[in-house]
């Protein structure tokens, strides 16, 4: 059964932060492999949360320079979202 949960948006930042400072250099391929996943894993869900973010910003704005201005910066950071490889 898989089920998502909500965490602070601090807490997600405070996990992200200690798991770039573990070595875990001395450990096998497997450890390896799961740390690199959730690692990337985490770090995509903090991308998404600006792009939504970014979103918000094109709904909410005031005028249409402003909307047109946040709407290049969404369409700017989904295509880097989109380019952005673990491997």
């Amino acid at each position: 059964m898989c089920k998502n949960v909500m965490i602070p948006l601090a807490l997600l930042n405070q996990i992200v932060d200690l798991l770039k400072c573990w070595d875990i250099s001395e450990y096998g391929y497997p450890t390896r492999d799961i740390y690199c996943h959730v690692l990337w894993a985490l770090n995509m869900k903090k991308k998404k949360l600006k792009l939504r973010d970014a979103y918000a910003k094109i709904v909410q704005a005031d005028n249409p320079d402003d909307r047109d201005g946040a709407r290049i910066e969404y369409l700017r950071q989904k295509r880097v979202l989109g380019d952005y490889d673990p491997f």
